[in-house]
Formats: C-alpha cells, structure tokens, sequence
C-alpha cells in the first residue's frame, strides 16, 4: 500500500473543500471522544465526510485486514462512499460489496484486504458466512441511513452482522431524520447524540398543486411544461406507475431518466451517469433516489405519490434545497384528495398549475452520454479521455461535459450535437495503447 495519507487539510484539498460546516467539526470531535454516536443531519450536508474524516485518523497502516465496516441500505449509496474514499487519496484501500454483482468477483477482490469495507447487508453477512475476511481488527462499525438498515427487511442480517465483530470499539449512526427507535441488538451504550435534523431546510418551499382529475398524469405534464429544462426528481411509489408516466411523458416530448429497485444494477448505475452529466434533466424515481445517492444539485421534486409516511416525505424533500439553497417540493394532490396530517400541518400554498408556478424558458444544453470501454485498472484518467476529445475529437471546451471513471469503463458527456461524429471520429482510438470502443449508452 502507498504511504497513508491522514493530513486534513491535504484531504480537503484534494476535495476541493475549502473547510468544514458546523455539523461536520461537532461530528469529528465527538466522533474522536466517544465509542458511540448518533448523528442526525439533511441529506446533502455532508455526513460521509463527516464520519470517513474522523475514522481515516484512527486508522492502522500496518494491518492489512478490514478495520471499518460501513452498512448502508442501497447499492447506490455503497458505490457512493466507495467513490468519496477514493477522492480523498489517502491510500488506504476501500471496497464495496452489494447486490446485483457477481460475489465471486467480489471475493476475488478482498483477497487484497480493503482496511474500509462498504456494503449493504445481505451481501455482507453473505460474506461473513463464507468467511470470505477475518473479523478480528473490525474495531469500528457505521451504519448509514441506519433507520433505512434497521427496517425489518433487513433486521435478521444486521443482528447476524453485528453479533459476530467481537473487537468493535465504536458505533456511528447517521439519518436524516429521528424517527426510529434503535434496537437493542446494535448494543448503543450511552451514545452522543448530534441533532443538526431542524438545519439546513429553511429555504425549501412546499406547493401544493391541485389535479382536477384523480388521474394527475395532465397536471404533471402542466407542471413539469412551465418548470422548464432544470434538474428534479419525479417521485411515484411503484415501478408499474414509473412505466406508465414514463411512456405517458414520451408521448408529450419530455425526455427524462428512470430509476427504481427493479431495474438491473447496471441499468440503475448508467440512469444516475446521465441524470449527473445532463443528459437527462428529470429522473421517474421510486424512494430508491430520496436517500445516499449522488446526484446533482436540484431545483425542484415532485410528489405525483405521497409517501406512506413523514421521514419518507422528508428524505424525498432532502433531495432539494440542499445545504441552504433554494428549491420547492411540488405536490400533486387531487381536488378530492384528503392530504395525510405530516403535509398538512405544514400549511403549504395551494392552487392550479398556473396559480402556483410562473412559466420559464430555462434551456439547458442538449447532451448526450458515451461509453468507452476502458477504466482506472487500464491506468486512463479524465484528462487522458479530454485530450483525446479536444484533439482527436475535436470537440470545443463547451461541448465536453462530466466525465466519469469507473474500475473497467468510462462515461462522457457531450454535446448530442456532436454525438454521433465522435463516435465515427473516435472508435477504436488508443488511450493509454488501449484500444477502446466508443459507443452511445
């Protein structure tokens, strides 16, 4: 392993971070002085750097097993923190195991011993039970979005999880909201409590928009029409409803992204690619996309489904007016439909699509997303795929948008405009003297 990096201010640099909120300094210090904590903060506020920060200092360079075991509810969210313990360069390794992969593969891979492992429950205990990585040096446990975890779908795997880390010295749980009672089998003893959960939401805005017909399919399409071409969610509570408004908003020229926990993993992945890059403004969304996923900035959600419950509301709403900026929670509500009392008491503005929302010509550039079949293991990197954009390419600075890289692959956003000539220009072009295909996704 390359020499540890644990130097803040290097990490935060390499992050582009400037300094740490309020929420994340409380996090690092009780973190440091107590075995267990419990932190309650809005999605968007920066929990994972506030908990991997403080975890990365107490961290051994010599041991070459697991140190840290991270439990999270989703895949997305797995691949997430995976992603930001990269960035941070500290050279200590990190892994992700979840769902919908080969777990094969995933043992391959632990062979060389992650000292941060991420994953999602079944996969985990999975893997305990093949004892697949010693528990022995696993000193610390986090359990992200721990109300998410600790549903009853997942209880049976996290008692097994946590009743075989015999050495755990500290437990972090993370949420955005207080609404579940931990259970004794996660074995909290006298825990510091964090509640930064009333912070950060003040300039979101909530709008009731009124459907003169229960089927609200026309007063979404109303909506989404004079919110314009800006970045939001759609949130609906059953992938059979995702597939009717989706072909519904085909019909009527939206262009828009779906995602949702039927859809394979690589389905599911490539759908967050193209809502981050552009290619897509607006993403159909169960409550799969309300927590842990890495999105861009949004300017609005849309509740064409309430949710079941308050926390769940919340956790959707988190997804805008993020870290103090500006967004409203747009809900659609039939004129005969009675609003559950955690809206309610809100006592949002209420009206028709034209009484509530002034009509805008935002126009965002059309792109359009490549895949290039060659990643970090074949040692390319973001500028190697610029420069074989701008040179071979051609293309102008303002038509290249994100790139991503992922272990084996590439993802790049470009001008739809252009899309098509690339493609021709630079298939089977070398990067790095590895040929790679360039295709559309």
């Amino acid at each position: 392993m390359q020499t540890a990096i644990k130097n803040q201010a290097e990490i935060l640099a390499k992050l582009r971070i400037e300094k740490l909120n309020p929420m994340q300094e409380a996090a690092q210090e009780a973190i440091q002085q107590h075995s267990d904590v419990v932190l309650l903060s809005p999605t968007g506020t920066g929990k994972t750097l506030a908990f991997l920060l403080p975890i990365i200092q107490n961290l051994e360079g010599s041991c070459t097993e697991v140190q840290v075991l991270i439990l999270v509810p989703s895949r997305e969210l797995a691949i997430q923190i995976e992603q930001v313990i990269r960035e941070m360069g500290t050279g200590f390794k990190a892994n992700a195991v979840y769902g919908g992969r080969p777990a094969s593969k995933e043992r391959m891979e632990l062979k060389h011993r992650p000292a941060i492992l991420v994953g999602t429950p079944g996969r985990v205990a999975d893997h305990l039970r093949r004892e697949v990585f010693s528990v022995e040096k696993i000193k610390t446990l986090v359990l992200d979005e721990f109300d998410k975890s600790l549903e009853v779908g997942f209880e049976l795997e996290m008692m097994e999880i946590i009743a075989s880390l015999p050495q755990l010295q500290k437990k972090i749980l993370t949420s955005a909201t207080n609404e579940t009672e931990i259970p004794k089998f996660v074995k909290l003893k006298s825990p510091k409590l964090l509640d930064f959960s009333d912070t950060g939401d003040s300039s979101l805005e909530i709008q009731l928009v009124l459907s003169p017909d229960r089927d609200k399919l026309g007063t979404l399409v109303d909506t989404l029409n004079r919110l314009g071409d800006q970045p939001g969610i759609v949130f609906c509570n059953f992938k059979d409803s995702i597939e009717r408004i989706s072909q519904y908003l085909v019909d009527h020229g939206i262009k828009h992204g779906v995602f949702y926990g039927g859809m394979e993993q690589i389905d599911r992945e490539r759908a967050l690619i193209q809502f981050r890059n552009g290619t897509y403004q607006l993403l159909l969304a169960t409550d799969l996309a309300a927590r842990g996923i890495d999105i861009p900035e949004l300017k609005f959600i849309i509740h064409y489904h309430l949710p079941n419950s308050g926390p769940e509301f919340t956790h959707r709403n988190g997804r805008t007016a993020r870290m103090n900026s500006g967004g409203t929670a747009y809900v659609l509500q039939w004129e005969k439909e009675d609003l559950p009392d955690f809206i309610a008491e809100l006592q949002p503005k209420s009206g028709r699509v034209r009484d509530v929302l002034e009509s805008t010509t935002t126009a965002a550039v059309a792109m359009k997303t490549l895949f290039i079949s060659g990643g970090r293991k074949d040692k390319i990197s973001k500028g190697d795929i610029a420069g074989l954009f701008f040179k071979q390419g051609q293309l102008e600075k303002e038509q290249l948008g994100i790139i991503e890289i992922k272990n084996d692959c590439a993802f790049v956003a470009v001008a739809a405009s252009e899309a098509m000539r690339l493609i021709k220009s630079l298939n089977n072009a070398k990067l790095k003297n590895k040929k790679v295909r360039v295709t559309e996704v």
